[in-house]
């Protein structure tokens, strides 16, 4: 496979993986951090981060809404419930250095 054709793909892929997290609000993302060791919020860092390394000017609440499909403040009022100790407490054991 050609270099065009595999950037192209993960193109794709991460095009739908945002969607899929766009539609999927019920799932919190202290649940994603718990279940794969990061969330909405990393993705956006990870974005932002590409855009730095590429020279283009980008702040992390600008990230946040190419994630959200919209601002964050707004996803947390619409979607973000409050965390169990359950939730908390998961995270804390698998995420030591949060």
């Amino acid at each position: 496979m050609d270099d065009t054709t595999r950037t192209e793909l993960e193109a794709a892929a991460f095009r739908r993986l945002v969607q899929h997290l766009r539609e999927r609000t019920d799932v919190q993302n202290i649940d994603l951090m718990n279940l794969a060791g990061f969330c909405r919020n990393c993705l956006s860092k990870w974005y932002r981060a590409a855009a730095d390394e590429k020279g283009v000017p980008l702040s992390d609440p600008e990230a946040r809404e190419i994630i959200y499909g919209m601002p964050y403040d707004d996803w947390k009022k619409l979607h973000q419930a409050e965390a169990s100790p359950e939730q908390k407490a998961a995270f804390v054991a698998a995420n030591p250095q949060h």
